[in-house]
């Protein structure tokens, strides 16, 4: 076996295109985990001590504050609560819809390039796979064609189309564990953004009962009950 099996030249040109493919593979499972990365580090953001400061708000019916509040944070869990607080005079079975509407909107953002990694994960080992029995079947075709060939020339070919099988791994391995990460924390991140809708609609319906603020639907509806009586 060649001393310099194991160099990057050699690794190239024992694996073949296979190991092309697998690197294309490990190039775009990297920039989709990088900008995960990216991703989550922005929407991290403390949830309770948001809910507060937007609870100071409403109770103080200081909405347009509330809502640079909201604005301001950075995040899909802020995005839910400022449009939330947008349309903070609907009633509560709208506010919980409108909730929901927000928090579904922002689903495709957090999964974005998930399935792009588990892909990586799944493709590199089959990759390689392909390679290795693309490769031993060179390796016996060319024992054939020569008629004989020693052991050392054998275990040379075998390892030569191993190369494809543990490149392969080597990729896999960490785009599925990155994976898992990504979708421990993306469910984590569902939770906070249910969590805040939730918080959102029940704070400002209670403060218009503490308050004794009635919603816009119920004034028009009270105007129209009084000029039917008159």
């Amino acid at each position: 076996m060649p001393t310099d099996f194991l160099d990057p030249s050699s690794l190239l040109e024992n694996g073949g295109p296979i190991l092309w493919l697998q690197a294309a593979l490990a190039f775009f499972g990297a920039v989709f985990v990088v900008e995960r990365l990216f991703f989550f580090h922005r929407a991290r953001i403390n949830v309770g001590d948001l809910l507060i400061g937007l609870s100071n708000h409403v109770r103080r019916k200081a909405y347009a504050e509330a809502v640079h509040e909201a604005a301001r944070a950075p995040g899909p869990v802020a995005r839910v609560a400022h449009s939330v607080l947008l349309r903070h005079s609907m009633e509560r079975p709208d506010l919980r819809d409108i909730a929901q509407e927000a928090g579904q909107l922002e689903v495709p953002r957090i999964e974005k390039n998930l399935r792009a990694i588990l892909a990586v994960s799944m493709l590199a080992p089959m990759t390689g796979m392909l390679g290795t029995v693309l490769g031993l079947a060179d390796t016996f075709q060319r024992m054939s064609e020569r008629g004989f060939a020693g052991p050392a020339e054998l275990t040379t070919g075998v390892l030569a189309a191993l190369v494809t099988t543990a490149v392969g791994l080597i990729i896999a391995i960490p785009a599925y564990l990155f994976y898992l990460y990504f979708l421990g924390r993306a469910k984590r991140l569902f939770h906070r953004i249910e969590r805040t809708g939730i918080e959102m609609v029940n704070m400002i319906c209670d403060a218009r009962i503490d308050t004794g603020i009635v919603s816009m639907r119920d004034e028009l509806e009270a105007r129209r009950r009084e000029e039917r009586k008159q």
